[in-house]
């Protein structure tokens, strides 16, 4: 179908041919006439929709709901005007309700099934326009069940995609990528643009509201190189929003602001209310990180005003939460019966407000994180801590592990092409070799009943070869002084010398129509038959090719398998009569190999050309299963491992040195062993005030740091050593097979590598930054390597680093076990009474700080060991 296929003129041609069909017909069977009609005016409507022309395709839409009613079609009627409803609820949805109400029974059990997916669709539509998601999704469910087992598969999927767009926007991201998966396998197979693009954009914002921008970025890049044929269209323009609201998010606001302002401009043309509050505010935030307060604010005010005005309650959080920003970042006159003590409280609170009003909305975390320093910023720290924990907890629902681990197989899901794509190679190669492997025992069977020479001949899987043998052989027995095969060309309209000897030389390649009615090589292609021309010595040679020898006899036979012929095989001798019967024969029985080796030549090209681009594929496969297999491994930013990495390799190393504590338990261990080193030391590095940075110079100063730690780090520690992007600005390091006395050396000389260079800032400007260290060594007890996990010994680590941040930062500090540590609940002593396991000698703490060290204070656990009983 071609308008499905995004070929919009095409599909309109068609349609008004269809249309101009019908009106031939009307006279005679009105009925009918009126009913197809109605179905060609259906296309001409969703075409005009495809361009964006909202105007044309609501005027085709009434066109063919009066068809319908003159077709007296109750199911057309009934589906054009859910159809025209939707198209009104995406104008305006105040006024879509006013002009459909009472239009629709929702009692659909006596309803066709079809009839019941668009009703249960327009439902849904004006649900989700009025911020009602878990009642659209409801009926939005319906209608995609109904649309499957109807076969509209392009509705199915739109509906897939609106469903998973609805639980993005109660920021329930499971469901939503579930959704938004099924869509998009739904799309894929068709190669319909329109379905394919809406699944990939919708994708791509649930991922961005995961925090996996790479990703969010890849997939809307190419939703939008989908769309392009129809960037006239809908779909286009959300993904336009999309793309601004990640841009937004990636810091770059002048991209943002473009974006949001070409969205302005297909709102308009649109004629679609939802955009244009989308798109001020939009623009509202990128101008505020442009320095444009006063444009900001109108902006803001603006997307505000048209979000109360259709009464879409996410809009109007969004626009509050532009404006709290705008507040917090310009010094801005306050707004009128302002309730709350500043500007930035009275618009979050506002945004709070709203959020309640929405069934089964969750607030999203960045808003309660906002509202909450709001409150501890006017010294109202009760409140800003219960909000804080509401923040938590919100942010825990919206970025599940599950939707994380979710985004991630996204990620990844070339692996799964790759697999796909592997599965057809096999099968293709199946193929190929079965096709060789038809081809060899067609040979076999033919090569039983043919001489030694036809063997020869036939074993050649080489065109050139089989020329070379079949030359040899008819001048060993024939009277050849002419000897030629013309092969007939892939367009079927001339033929062409393939190889040509006469008289000891190789002959010019010639080409001879097949019209030509006087050549004998095309006329026995024609005719399908053998020719033989005998002249007497005192005859002249008929159509001489120019620059061959005057021949007395010429014999010509097509090559033939079964019912192809694919070309001509001739011999021609300077006396006459030269072929009598047995020579025919002989003749014939050389061509029947020559084709048969010809036809084997082309197969096996065939086959070898097959194979060739299919290992071709597989090796591009594997390039690329490399490639991304590296990047889910590496953090982005830095370069370094990331956590993943980190999870997949520690083990191995933590079994590699109990081994060499095993040594000792079996043997008296020598001075070598006592040298060998066998610990591992995991250090936990961060950044003193890294969160300023960004405050005060922004992510991309931020951002420039961190590449310059991971240098520094990589400086200091080894080759062979684990660096970690653990978090933010927060590093594990774990030094492989080294001694735990060295480990304090090391993270003084790291503390130093930080403190006494400055980092510069992408401006140029220089910033001097510390860190704080804490490490802790593994095995903590050398006598029970055994007796703590390394997760255990990972938060140990996690200890002395909050040990050298309370004791002033800029330091480093660990955690060590002495001789008088009792083995039975040494962990939970430590963690829970560092004070107390110091004061009775199980543990001693090394660090470069001179003074006392701060023991006291809550530390955060990391969520590796889960042995910590917490009493």
């Amino acid at each position: 179908p071609v308008w499905l296929s995004g070929q919009l003129d095409t599909a309109q041609y068609q349609a008004e041919q269809a249309l101009r069909l019908c009106e031939q017909a009307a006279a005679a069977l009105p009925a009918a006439a009126a009913a197809c009609r109605a179905d060609g005016c259906w296309i001409m409507a969703w075409v005009a929709n495809d361009r964006g022309d909202s105007i044309n395709g609501d005027a085709w839409l009434r066109q063919a709901a009066a068809a319908a009613r003159a077709a007296g079609d109750p199911v057309r009627i009934d589906v054009i005007d859910a159809a025209s409803g939707i198209c009104d609820a995406f104008s305006d949805s105040q006024i879509a309700q006013e002009r459909w109400k009472g239009r629709f029974s929702a009692d659909l059990t006596d309803a066709a099934p079809v009839t019941a997916g668009w009703i249960s669709d327009f439902f849904g539509t004006c649900a989700f326009q009025r911020s009602d998601y878990g009642r659209a999704i409801g009926h939005l469910m319906l209608s995609f069940e109904t649309a499957l087992t109807t076969g509209q598969i392009r509705r199915a999927i739109i509906v897939a995609t609106n469903i998973g767009n609805g639980f993005t926007s109660l920021n329930a991201h499971e469901a939503a990528l579930d959704w938004m998966q099924r869509g998009l396998d739904l799309a894929r197979p068709t190669g319909w643009p329109l379905s394919i693009g809406m699944c990939l954009m919708q994708t791509a914002e649930t991922l961005r509201q995961l925090g996996q921008r790479d990703a969010a970025q890849s997939l809307l890049r190419e939703a939008l190189t989908t769309l392009t044929p129809l960037s006239g269209s809908r779909a286009y323009a959300v993904a336009l929003e999309y793309q601004g609201d990640l841009a937004l998010d990636l810091g770059n606001h002048a991209a943002a602001l473009e974006s949001f302002t070409r969205l302005a401009a297909r709102g308009d043309a649109l004629h679609q209310k939802d955009f244009q509050s989308s798109a001020r505010r939009g623009q509202a935030h990128a101008l505020s990180h442009l320095a444009r307060p006063e444009d900001a604010l109108a902006a803001a005010q603006g997307a505000l005003a048209l979000a109360r005005e259709h009464e879409d309650a996410t809009s109007q959080i969004a626009a509050l939460n532009v404006l709290a920003d705008i507040h917090a970042r310009h010094q801005l006159p306050a707004p009128g019966l302002m309730m709350a003590p500043n500007p930035v409280l009275h618009y979050l609170q506002l945004a709070l407000e709203i959020a309640a009003t929405i069934d089964g909305y969750t607030v999203p975390g960045a808003l309660l994180d906002a509202a909450a320093r709001e409150y501890a910023a006017i010294g109202d720290y009760e409140r800003a801590y219960t909000i804080a924990l509401r923040a938590n907890t919100a942010r825990d629902q919206t970025h599940s592990k599950e939707a994380t681990n979710r985004a991630i197989a996204m990620q990844v899901q070339y692996q799964t092409e790759r697999a796909q794509a592997e599965g057809e190679h096999h099968r293709q190669l199946a193929a190929a070799e079965a096709q060789r492997a038809e081809v060899l025992q067609q040979i076999s069977a033919t090569l039983e009943h043919l001489s030694a020479i036809g063997q020869e001949i036939t074993a050649h899987l080489d065109a050139a070869a089989v020329f070379r043998a079949l030359d040899r052989h008819v001048h060993g027995l024939l009277d050849a002084t002419h000897f030629s095969i013309f092969l007939l060309q892939p367009d079927g309209e001339s033929l062409v010398c393939a190889f040509g000897i006469e008289a000891g030389k190789p002959l010019p390649p010639t080409r001879i129509m097949m019209s030509d009615p006087s050549a004998n090589t095309a006329r026995c292609v024609r005719e399908r038959r053998e020719i033989l021309v005998e002249l007497d010595e005192q005859g002249v040679t008929p159509n001489l090719i120019p620059g061959t020898l005057p021949t007395l006899t010429l014999l010509f036979a097509p090559l033939r398998v079964g019912e192809r012929v694919m070309g001509v095989m001739t011999v021609q001798a300077l006396r006459a009569h030269a072929y009598g019967e047995r020579e025919r024969l002989i003749f014939r029985t050389l061509c029947a190999y020559g084709a048969i080796a010809m036809d084997n030549a082309a197969a096996y090209r065939q086959v070898a050309a097959t194979q060739e681009q299919l290992l071709e594929k597989n090796l591009e496969l594997e390039q690329a299963y490399k490639a991304l297999e590296e990047v889910s491994l590496t953090d982005q930013l830095t370069g370094l491992r990331n956590r993943r990495f980190f999870l997949q390799n520690v083990d191995a190393d933590v079994a590699m040195s109990l081994r060499g504590y095993d040594t000792g338990q079996h043997r008296e261990l020598t001075e070598c062993d006592l040298q060998t080193p066998n610990d591992l030391v995991f250090f936990m590095v961060d950044l003193d005030h890294f969160k300023e940075v960004n405050d005060r110079y922004g992510h991309s100063a931020g951002d420039a740091i961190l590449v310059q730690m991971q240098e520094r780090l990589r400086e200091v520690f080894r080759e062979s050593d684990y660096v970690i992007r653990w978090g933010g600005e927060e590093f594990l390091v774990l030094a492989r097979a080294t001694h735990r006395d060295e480990a304090a050396g090391v993270a003084e000389r790291m503390r130093r590598a930080v403190e006494e260079r400055d980092f510069v800032l992408p401006d140029g400007a220089r910033l001097s930054k510390t860190c704080s260290i804490g490490f802790a060594c593994f095995p903590f007890l050398p006598e029970q390597p055994r007796l703590l996990s390394w997760s255990q010994v990972v938060e140990l680590a996690d200890q002395g680093l909050y040990i050298a941040k309370r004791s002033g930062r800029n330091a480093w500090a660990a955690v060590y076990s002495t001789a008088a540590a009792r083995p039975d609940g040494v962990f939970a002593r430590v963690m829970q009474h560092l004070e107390q396991a110091v004061a009775e000698g199980e543990v001693r703490l090394v660090s470069n700080l001179p003074g006392p060290l701060v023991l006291d204070g809550e530390r955060r656990r990391i969520g590796l060991s889960s042995d910590l009983e917490l009493g």
